[in-house]
Protein backbone atom coordinates (compact mmCIF):
# COMPACT_ATOMS: atom_id res chain seq x y z
CA UNK A 1 0.00 0.00 0.00
CA UNK A 2 1.33 3.92 -1.00
CA UNK A 3 -0.74 6.04 1.79
CA UNK A 4 0.84 9.25 1.47
CA UNK A 5 2.78 9.95 4.46
CA UNK A 6 0.51 13.56 5.03
CA UNK A 7 -2.12 10.83 5.70
CA UNK A 8 -0.45 8.49 7.46
CA UNK A 9 -1.86 7.22 11.14
CA UNK A 10 -4.92 10.94 10.71
CA UNK A 11 -7.39 8.89 9.30
CA UNK A 12 -9.71 6.30 10.92
CA UNK A 13 -10.87 4.78 8.40
CA UNK A 14 -9.01 4.71 4.74
CA UNK A 15 -12.21 6.84 3.00
CA UNK A 16 -12.78 10.26 1.29
CA UNK A 17 -16.29 11.97 1.41
CA UNK A 18 -16.41 12.92 -2.30
CA UNK A 19 -16.66 16.40 -3.00
CA UNK A 20 -20.40 16.97 -4.61
CA UNK A 21 -21.86 20.45 -6.14
CA UNK A 22 -24.76 21.25 -3.91
CA UNK A 23 -24.26 17.99 -1.93
CA UNK A 24 -20.68 19.02 0.05
CA UNK A 25 -20.93 22.39 2.69
CA UNK A 26 -19.26 23.19 5.80
CA UNK A 27 -21.35 20.97 8.58
CA UNK A 28 -20.72 17.98 6.01
CA UNK A 29 -16.55 18.32 5.53
CA UNK A 30 -16.38 19.69 8.92
CA UNK A 31 -18.33 16.46 10.77
CA UNK A 32 -16.89 14.08 8.22
CA UNK A 33 -13.34 15.16 9.41
CA UNK A 34 -13.94 14.82 13.22
CA UNK A 35 -15.25 11.45 12.60
CA UNK A 36 -11.96 10.37 11.30
CA UNK A 37 -12.56 10.36 7.20
CA UNK A 38 -11.22 13.30 4.67
CA UNK A 39 -14.00 15.69 4.12
CA UNK A 40 -13.90 17.60 0.68
CA UNK A 41 -15.99 20.15 -1.01
CA UNK A 42 -15.77 21.69 -4.50
CA UNK A 43 -14.56 25.30 -4.94
CA UNK A 44 -17.13 26.03 -7.03
CA UNK A 45 -20.31 25.28 -4.76
CA UNK A 46 -19.69 29.07 -3.56
CA UNK A 47 -20.48 32.42 -5.90
CA UNK A 48 -17.66 33.84 -5.69
CA UNK A 49 -14.01 33.68 -3.94
CA UNK A 50 -14.68 35.72 -1.23
CA UNK A 51 -16.96 32.84 -0.31
CA UNK A 52 -14.77 30.70 -0.61
CA UNK A 53 -12.45 32.03 1.36
CA UNK A 54 -14.90 32.12 4.06
CA UNK A 55 -15.86 28.61 4.15
CA UNK A 56 -12.02 27.62 4.15
CA UNK A 57 -11.59 29.90 7.16
CA UNK A 58 -14.76 28.27 9.17
CA UNK A 59 -13.83 24.74 8.75
CA UNK A 60 -10.36 25.35 9.58
CA UNK A 61 -11.30 27.67 12.72
CA UNK A 62 -13.94 24.65 13.46
CA UNK A 63 -11.17 21.60 13.04
CA UNK A 64 -9.16 23.83 15.19
CA UNK A 65 -11.03 23.41 18.38
CA UNK A 66 -12.96 19.73 19.62
CA UNK A 67 -16.73 19.57 18.94
CA UNK A 68 -18.76 19.05 21.22
CA UNK A 69 -19.84 15.38 20.28
CA UNK A 70 -16.18 14.89 20.36
CA UNK A 71 -15.29 12.18 23.35
CA UNK A 72 -12.10 10.71 21.86
CA UNK A 73 -8.59 12.27 21.71
CA UNK A 74 -8.01 11.40 18.03
CA UNK A 75 -7.61 14.55 15.87
CA UNK A 76 -9.59 15.50 12.90
CA UNK A 77 -8.75 14.22 9.96
CA UNK A 78 -7.47 16.40 7.04
CA UNK A 79 -10.34 18.28 4.98
CA UNK A 80 -9.51 19.02 0.63
CA UNK A 81 -11.20 21.26 -2.00
CA UNK A 82 -12.20 20.20 -5.26
CA UNK A 83 -10.50 22.36 -7.98
CA UNK A 84 -11.89 22.72 -11.64
CA UNK A 85 -8.44 23.51 -13.61
CA UNK A 86 -10.22 23.39 -17.01
CA UNK A 87 -9.13 27.25 -18.56
CA UNK A 88 -13.04 28.22 -18.73
CA UNK A 89 -12.74 28.12 -14.99
CA UNK A 90 -12.88 31.80 -14.23
CA UNK A 91 -11.58 31.74 -11.20
CA UNK A 92 -8.54 29.84 -11.75
CA UNK A 93 -6.17 31.65 -10.14
CA UNK A 94 -7.64 33.69 -7.56
CA UNK A 95 -8.75 30.38 -6.04
CA UNK A 96 -5.73 28.51 -6.27
CA UNK A 97 -4.38 32.10 -4.61
CA UNK A 98 -6.46 31.50 -1.73
CA UNK A 99 -5.78 27.30 -1.53
CA UNK A 100 -2.71 28.34 -1.26
CA UNK A 101 -2.83 31.02 1.56
CA UNK A 102 -5.09 28.53 3.77
CA UNK A 103 -2.37 25.92 2.67
CA UNK A 104 -5.52 23.42 2.26
CA UNK A 105 -4.08 19.83 3.09
CA UNK A 106 -5.45 18.07 0.17
CA UNK A 107 -6.53 19.25 -3.60
CA UNK A 108 -8.37 17.51 -5.86
CA UNK A 109 -8.15 18.41 -9.45
CA UNK A 110 -10.38 17.68 -12.09
CA UNK A 111 -10.98 18.87 -15.97
CA UNK A 112 -7.07 19.08 -16.48
CA UNK A 113 -3.87 18.26 -14.67
CA UNK A 114 -1.71 20.95 -14.38
CA UNK A 115 1.82 21.36 -13.56
CA UNK A 116 1.32 24.81 -11.97
CA UNK A 117 -1.59 23.79 -9.79
CA UNK A 118 0.72 21.26 -8.57
CA UNK A 119 3.83 22.96 -7.44
CA UNK A 120 1.34 25.94 -6.10
CA UNK A 121 0.21 22.78 -3.87
CA UNK A 122 3.36 21.71 -2.90
CA UNK A 123 4.87 25.10 -2.30
CA UNK A 124 3.52 24.54 1.05
CA UNK A 125 3.49 20.27 1.52
CA UNK A 126 -0.01 19.71 0.09
CA UNK A 127 -1.62 16.76 -1.81
CA UNK A 128 -2.86 17.25 -5.16
CA UNK A 129 -5.39 14.17 -5.86
CA UNK A 130 -6.36 13.82 -9.90
CA UNK A 131 -9.97 12.37 -10.93
CA UNK A 132 -8.88 10.49 -14.03
CA UNK A 133 -11.61 7.76 -15.92
CA UNK A 134 -8.83 6.23 -18.24
CA UNK A 135 -4.98 5.18 -18.20
CA UNK A 136 -4.33 8.07 -20.51
CA UNK A 137 -5.68 10.13 -18.54
CA UNK A 138 -3.68 8.77 -15.27
CA UNK A 139 -0.53 8.87 -17.47
CA UNK A 140 -0.99 12.77 -18.08
CA UNK A 141 -1.67 13.39 -14.65
CA UNK A 142 1.38 11.69 -13.52
CA UNK A 143 3.41 13.45 -15.80
CA UNK A 144 2.05 16.62 -14.00
CA UNK A 145 3.32 15.16 -11.05
CA UNK A 146 0.45 14.82 -9.08
CA UNK A 147 0.24 12.49 -5.87
CA UNK A 148 -2.52 10.25 -6.04
CA UNK A 149 -5.02 9.44 -8.82
CA UNK A 150 -8.60 8.54 -8.08
CA UNK A 151 -10.43 6.65 -10.51
CA UNK A 152 -13.72 7.69 -11.09
CA UNK A 153 -15.43 4.37 -12.41
CA UNK A 154 -18.42 3.03 -13.82
CA UNK A 155 -20.96 3.67 -11.45
CA UNK A 156 -19.30 6.80 -9.91
CA UNK A 157 -22.11 9.52 -9.10
CA UNK A 158 -21.45 12.64 -11.13
CA UNK A 159 -19.19 12.78 -13.85
CA UNK A 160 -18.11 9.09 -14.43
CA UNK A 161 -15.99 6.78 -16.59
CA UNK A 162 -17.74 3.04 -17.94
CA UNK A 163 -14.45 1.32 -16.80
CA UNK A 164 -15.45 -1.24 -13.96
CA UNK A 165 -13.57 -0.97 -10.99
CA UNK A 166 -10.96 -3.95 -11.01
CA UNK A 167 -10.23 -3.57 -14.81
CA UNK A 168 -9.43 0.13 -14.69
CA UNK A 169 -6.97 -0.61 -11.41
CA UNK A 170 -5.37 -2.81 -13.70
CA UNK A 171 -5.06 -0.83 -16.52
CA UNK A 172 -3.73 2.02 -14.54
CA UNK A 173 -1.65 0.26 -12.13
CA UNK A 174 0.43 -0.53 -15.36
CA UNK A 175 1.34 2.97 -15.56
CA UNK A 176 1.50 4.60 -12.04
CA UNK A 177 2.76 3.04 -8.75
CA UNK A 178 1.59 5.89 -6.42
CA UNK A 179 -1.76 6.06 -3.85
CA UNK A 180 -5.14 5.21 -5.93
CA UNK A 181 -8.37 6.10 -4.33
CA UNK A 182 -11.20 3.70 -6.06
CA UNK A 183 -14.46 6.05 -6.55
CA UNK A 184 -17.49 4.09 -7.68
CA UNK A 185 -20.58 2.40 -6.48
CA UNK A 186 -18.83 2.46 -2.71
CA UNK A 187 -21.10 2.22 0.07
CA UNK A 188 -20.32 0.26 2.87
CA UNK A 189 -17.26 -0.86 5.27
CA UNK A 190 -17.23 -3.87 3.31
CA UNK A 191 -16.59 -1.97 0.21
CA UNK A 192 -14.45 0.16 1.46
CA UNK A 193 -12.29 -3.14 2.41
CA UNK A 194 -12.65 -4.52 -0.90
CA UNK A 195 -11.54 -1.54 -2.47
CA UNK A 196 -8.12 -2.10 -0.32
CA UNK A 197 -8.05 -5.75 -1.36
CA UNK A 198 -8.28 -4.98 -5.15
CA UNK A 199 -5.22 -2.59 -4.65
CA UNK A 200 -6.40 0.66 -3.71
CA UNK A 201 -5.05 2.71 -0.91
CA UNK A 202 -8.49 4.87 -0.32
CA UNK A 203 -11.69 4.38 -1.01
CA UNK A 204 -13.98 7.36 -2.57
CA UNK A 205 -17.83 7.79 -1.35
CA UNK A 206 -20.07 10.59 -2.33
CA UNK A 207 -23.01 9.44 -2.67
CA UNK A 208 -23.23 7.55 0.35
CA UNK A 209 -22.02 11.10 2.01
CA UNK A 210 -24.71 12.60 0.49
CA UNK A 211 -27.51 11.05 2.21
CA UNK A 212 -26.64 12.40 5.29
CA UNK A 213 -28.45 15.46 7.61
CA UNK A 214 -24.81 17.65 6.82
CA UNK A 215 -25.22 17.42 3.54
CA UNK A 216 -27.09 20.76 1.91
CA UNK A 217 -28.89 18.28 -0.53
CA UNK A 218 -32.70 18.66 -0.38
CA UNK A 219 -34.64 16.52 2.33
CA UNK A 220 -36.53 15.52 -1.34
CA UNK A 221 -33.04 14.81 -2.97
CA UNK A 222 -32.06 12.78 0.38
CA UNK A 223 -35.16 10.11 0.28
CA UNK A 224 -34.78 9.79 -3.20
CA UNK A 225 -31.38 8.66 -2.81
CA UNK A 226 -32.97 6.03 -0.25
CA UNK A 227 -35.73 4.98 -2.65
CA UNK A 228 -33.74 4.52 -5.32
CA UNK A 229 -31.94 1.13 -6.82
CA UNK A 230 -29.37 0.80 -9.16
CA UNK A 231 -31.19 0.47 -11.88
CA UNK A 232 -32.95 3.60 -11.51
CA UNK A 233 -29.16 5.32 -11.84
CA UNK A 234 -29.09 6.58 -16.04
CA UNK A 235 -25.66 7.04 -17.18
CA UNK A 236 -26.37 9.88 -20.11
CA UNK A 237 -24.24 13.25 -21.88
CA UNK A 238 -27.81 14.93 -22.49
CA UNK A 239 -28.00 16.43 -19.21
CA UNK A 240 -24.20 18.07 -19.04
CA UNK A 241 -22.99 17.23 -22.09
CA UNK A 242 -20.35 14.66 -20.09
CA UNK A 243 -21.65 11.41 -19.30
CA UNK A 244 -22.57 11.46 -16.20
CA UNK A 245 -24.87 9.60 -13.42
CA UNK A 246 -28.46 10.83 -12.51
CA UNK A 247 -31.55 9.35 -10.57
CA UNK A 248 -34.25 8.28 -13.23
CA UNK A 249 -36.84 9.77 -11.23
CA UNK A 250 -35.34 13.14 -10.60
CA UNK A 251 -35.00 13.17 -14.56
CA UNK A 252 -38.28 12.50 -14.98
CA UNK A 253 -39.60 15.01 -12.14
CA UNK A 254 -37.64 17.38 -14.28
CA UNK A 255 -40.09 17.09 -17.41
CA UNK A 256 -37.91 14.36 -19.25
CA UNK A 257 -37.84 11.58 -20.86
CA UNK A 258 -34.96 9.03 -19.67
CA UNK A 259 -35.17 6.94 -22.65
CA UNK A 260 -35.64 9.56 -25.09
CA UNK A 261 -32.77 12.08 -23.83
CA UNK A 262 -31.18 14.54 -27.13
CA UNK A 263 -28.03 14.06 -27.86
CA UNK A 264 -25.58 17.49 -27.27
CA UNK A 265 -24.28 18.84 -30.29
CA UNK A 266 -20.43 19.02 -28.06
CA UNK A 267 -18.93 19.11 -25.02
CA UNK A 268 -19.74 22.66 -22.99
CA UNK A 269 -18.17 22.41 -19.68
CA UNK A 270 -19.04 25.90 -18.51
CA UNK A 271 -21.98 24.82 -16.27
CA UNK A 272 -19.46 23.44 -14.72
CA UNK A 273 -16.50 25.94 -14.54
CA UNK A 274 -19.22 28.85 -13.84
CA UNK A 275 -21.88 26.84 -12.16
CA UNK A 276 -23.73 29.90 -10.78
CA UNK A 277 -24.37 31.69 -13.76
CA UNK A 278 -27.83 31.85 -15.63
CA UNK A 279 -26.55 32.07 -19.38
CA UNK A 280 -27.75 29.60 -21.31
CA UNK A 281 -25.56 27.08 -22.71
CA UNK A 282 -23.94 27.31 -26.26
CA UNK A 283 -25.06 23.19 -27.42
CA UNK A 284 -28.20 24.21 -29.03
CA UNK A 285 -29.49 20.35 -28.53
CA UNK A 286 -28.86 20.05 -24.84
CA UNK A 287 -31.76 19.65 -22.39
CA UNK A 288 -33.01 22.76 -20.61
CA UNK A 289 -33.03 21.33 -16.84
CA UNK A 290 -29.80 22.52 -14.97
CA UNK A 291 -27.33 19.29 -14.07
CA UNK A 292 -27.16 18.86 -9.91
CA UNK A 293 -29.72 21.83 -9.69
CA UNK A 294 -32.83 20.11 -11.29
CA UNK A 295 -31.74 17.38 -12.04
CA UNK A 296 -30.15 15.28 -9.19
CA UNK A 297 -27.03 13.37 -9.81
CA UNK A 298 -25.84 9.64 -7.52
CA UNK A 299 -24.16 7.05 -8.35
CA UNK A 300 -24.77 2.69 -7.91
CA UNK A 301 -24.40 2.73 -4.49
CA UNK A 302 -27.88 3.95 -3.62
CA UNK A 303 -27.99 0.12 -3.90
CA UNK A 304 -26.05 0.95 0.08
CA UNK A 305 -28.36 3.18 1.33
CA UNK A 306 -31.52 2.49 3.16
CA UNK A 307 -31.67 5.65 6.02
CA UNK A 308 -30.15 9.23 5.89
CA UNK A 309 -27.82 9.21 9.06
CA UNK A 310 -26.02 11.78 10.56
CA UNK A 311 -22.21 11.97 9.05
CA UNK A 312 -20.27 10.74 12.82
CA UNK A 313 -22.85 7.68 12.72
CA UNK A 314 -22.41 6.96 9.27
CA UNK A 315 -18.73 6.92 10.17
CA UNK A 316 -19.15 4.21 13.05
CA UNK A 317 -21.52 2.04 10.95
CA UNK A 318 -18.56 2.08 8.41
CA UNK A 319 -15.76 0.59 10.56
CA UNK A 320 -18.30 -1.27 12.39
CA UNK A 321 -18.71 -2.86 8.74
CA UNK A 322 -15.35 -2.69 8.01
CA UNK A 323 -13.72 -4.96 11.11
CA UNK A 324 -16.59 -7.29 10.19
CA UNK A 325 -15.51 -7.92 6.87
CA UNK A 326 -11.76 -7.63 7.85
CA UNK A 327 -12.51 -10.71 10.63
CA UNK A 328 -14.52 -12.48 7.92
CA UNK A 329 -11.65 -12.18 5.65
CA UNK A 330 -8.55 -13.21 7.85
CA UNK A 331 -10.63 -16.05 8.88
CA UNK A 332 -11.24 -16.86 5.79
CA UNK A 333 -7.52 -16.81 4.28
CA UNK A 334 -6.22 -18.72 7.87
CA UNK A 335 -8.90 -21.41 6.32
Amino acid sequence: MTMPTQLQGRLRLPVISAPMFLGSGTDLVIGACRAGVLGTFPALNLRTTEEFDAWLTEIETALAVPGESDTSAREPAPYGVNFIVHRTNKRLEADLAKIVEHEVPVVITSLGAAKDVVDAVHSYGGLVFHDVTNAKFATKAAEAGVDGLILVTAGAGGHAGGINPFALLHEVRRVWDGPLILGGGLSTGRDVLAAQAAGADLAYMGTRFLATTESIASEEYRQMLVHSGAEEIVYTPSISTIPANFLRRSIIEAGLDPDNLPAPDAVDVSHVTNPHTEEPRSTSSTVAPKAWRDVWSAGHSVAGITEVLPVAQLVDQLEAEYLTAKGELLALVDG
